[in-house]
């Protein structure tokens, strides 16, 4: 089956419509003849092309997890100089994966988890729980009820998580153990 080359709105083949297109120095796509030309695009010249930075290296990522884990200045100091570490991700190995927060959340330390949150890091299921977060916890659970059973990072378990918030996450501790949740 044989197709036309003609285009539709100007009448011209492909190849003349290749031909006849100029782009002016504001950005505009013209096609047509000298006198008939369509405006057919208009280039975004205020909009920068994105351009991906390189990958943060690895012995950095790695650093700024374990400094999540319980070194407040150190993680503090890393972010400071390069914010693009916020919500790195170490892979452990076999799935294992970690942010800083997720280091923070199951040690417990509710001062960087606070900090990393402050500055906008992605916060889950499992550091809310350690925060005592109840009313995130319960919903996500409400919603997803599987989530219960989820672990975190090492596989760490969602009520360990809550117990490292101590006094502060007391309700939700009660919360996944009225689910039936053990240790």
């Amino acid at each position: 089956m044989a197709t036309s080359s003609k285009c539709t709105s100007s009448g011209i083949t492909r190849r003349g419509f290749l031909q006849s297109a100029v782009v002016t120095t504001s950005g505009i796509i013209l096609v047509g003849t000298a006198t008939d030309f369509v405006v057919v695009a208009q280039q975004q010249q205020d909009k920068p092309v994105r351009v991906r930075p390189d990958p943060i290296k690895p012995e950095i990522v790695k650093e700024f997890v374990g400094a999540g884990h319980g070194k407040f200045d150190r993680t503090k100091e890393m972010l400071a100089e390069m914010p693009s570490l916020l919500n790195a991700t170490w892979d452990w190995g076999g799935g294992d994966f970690e942010t800083a927060i997720g280091g923070a959340g199951h040690m417990g330390n509710r001062e960087i988890a606070e900090f990393l949150i402050s500055k906008g890091a992605r916060m889950d299921i499992f550091v809310a729980a350690m925060l005592g977060k109840l009313e995130i916890v319960r919903a996500m659970i409400t919603t997803y009820p599987d989530l219960k059973s989820a672990r975190g990072p090492h596989g760490i378990s969602l009520l360990t998580h809550a117990q490292k918030g101590r006094a502060e996450s007391l309700a939700v501790v009660e919360y996944l153990q009225s689910l039936g949740l053990k240790e």
